[in-house]
């Protein structure tokens, strides 16, 4: 097994760009929770936010939306704590680790499936949303090339692994907050923000529960794959600080900022707000902020894939690989202009990440039916020799949940299906239903196929 590099930021990674996909992190390629967190800044202060806190202006008052935002971000923190704390203590990203937290070898396979198509479509569709704004302050080059050629950069960082995507949001999250704060000091000096924080939204009344909702669901897909980020946390203290530092200043700066624009341009198009601010600044603006959220579509979805053709055809391929050519493939999608046909089937398909963290949750935490395996490796620095092939109670507590999530005309959509998992799970544990059908063994670490780093 390759040994990791330390960088000078204190953690490391695999010189071939594997990134330990199938495998744990070692405590030498650990990063300092302040990096972490600007990575997890970056993912919540992107483009989204700013469109969320410009719907949540455009229909609610100042004071609403601050309180819809803060139930929000307080939900997305419990989840993305407690499935943090699985990530950081097992070394393992979300799709592995959920073999042994109630789905099962198999499962995980589907776990792996579902977010690599989905993350995927994603990088393409924000591919071609920042491709708009750079042809329009660049025509030089058609919209195509800018799509085809923004998802190549963001494919060349990501190739690289955790270490490189650090680097880069070192660089792009304090310009991305420098070119915000003058949007929005360029728009609201023409304003008072007394009155903004009293006047009444521009658009029809959102209701405080669908703004919760909004703020909740909006996030509720990278709250899941919150491991694939905490396992490069060093304790489970660093995964409580960096989330709530990073999910509240992004909830805050960013989903406050939308509401106050919103108010100041009446309107909810986040385009209109920043283009009438600050013109081409704002362009970049939308650039770099889906520049953060997209490196982790992109390499989440890799880590999915990779788990996916371990498990269904038994080969190790190695993570940058596998990096490139799903990069590509969004990349070339969304320079054909057809993602974005795909959009409804993106959400219908987010609908099974809700489920995943409640069930992965009462595993590792109430149920542990195959904890004890995680404990006895871990502490050897492996993985378990084997895992459950299927959970059949699991996938019927997904599926079920899912579609509370999906069909409840109450409370909140998402946390329903995370809550409806859960509480399932926790009661099927109990009854001894959570039960393992078949028995698949651990295949030992291997230089993965695609690899030419040599081992030091």
């Amino acid at each position: 097994m390759n040994k990791a590099s330390t960088t000078a930021g204190g953690g490391g990674e695999m010189s071939d760009g594997d990134d330990y996909a199938l495998t744990r992190v070692p405590d030498e390629a650990r990063y300092s929770w302040f990096s972490v967190a600007v990575q997890r800044f970056g993912q919540v202060s992107a483009l989204a936010q700013f469109l969320l806190g410009a719907t949540l202006g455009y229909g609610m008052t100042f004071w609403n939306a601050f309180w819809a935002l803060t139930v929000g971000a307080v939900i997305l923190e419990v989840v993305c704590i407690f499935i943090g704390i699985i990530g950081v203590r097992e070394g393992l990203n979300t799709s592995v680790v959920a073999r042994w937290c109630g789905f099962g070898h198999a499962g995980s396979a589907v776990i792996g499936l579902v977010i690599g198509v989905s993350l995927i479509g994603w990088f393409g569709i924000q591919s071609a949303v920042s491709a708009s704004g750079l042809h329009g302050i660049m025509p030089f080059l058609p919209q195509w090339a800018w799509a085809l050629a923004f998802g190549l950069l963001i494919t060349a960082i990501v190739l690289r692994g955790f270490g490189s995507m650090q680097l880069i949001a070192n660089i792009t999250v304090p310009l991305f907050l420098i070119l915000v704060g003058w949007a929005v000091i360029s728009e609201l000096r023409n304003h008072s923000l007394s009155d903004l924080m009293t006047s009444a939204p521009a658009g029809p009344e959102l209701s405080f529960l669908a703004g919760t909702t909004i703020v909740a669901g909006g996030f509720i897909a990278g709250a899941v794959i919150t491991p694939d980020m905490t396992r490069f946390n060093r304790t489970a203290g660093d995964v409580v600080k960096q989330t709530l530092v990073g999910i509240t200043l992004g909830e805050y700066v960013i989903g406050l900022t939308g509401v106050l624009l919103a108010h100041a341009v009446r309107s909810s198009d986040i385009a209109t707000i920043i283009l009438s601010s600050v013109g081409w600044v704002g362009v970049l603006i939308i650039v770099l902020g889906t520049f953060k959220i997209n490196d982790w579509n992109l390499y989440s979805s890799g880590l999915g894939i990779v788990n996916f053709i371990d498990v269904v055809f038994g080969r190790r391929i190695n993570r940058a690989v596998v990096t490139a050519v799903v990069g590509v493939t969004g990349s070339v999608l969304a320079a054909a202009g057809i993602l974005n046909s795909f959009t409804d089937f993106l959400i219908l398909l987010g609908v099974g990440f809700p489920p995943i963290a409640g069930i992965m949750v009462a595993e590792y935490f109430i149920v542990k039916t195959w904890r004890k395996d995680l404990d006895e490796s871990r502490a050897a620095g492996t993985l378990p020799s084997s895992a459950p092939t299927w959970v059949p109670a699991t996938l019927v507590i997904w599926i079920v949940s899912a579609l509370i999530g999906h069909y409840s005309t109450f409370g909140l959509p998402s946390i329903n299906a995370v809550a409806s998992a859960f509480v399932l799970y926790v009661v099927a544990g109990r009854l001894g239903l959570i039960r393992g059908v078949g028995r698949t063994a651990t295949e030992a670490p291997q230089e993965p196929s695609g690899s030419s780093a040599l081992t030091h």
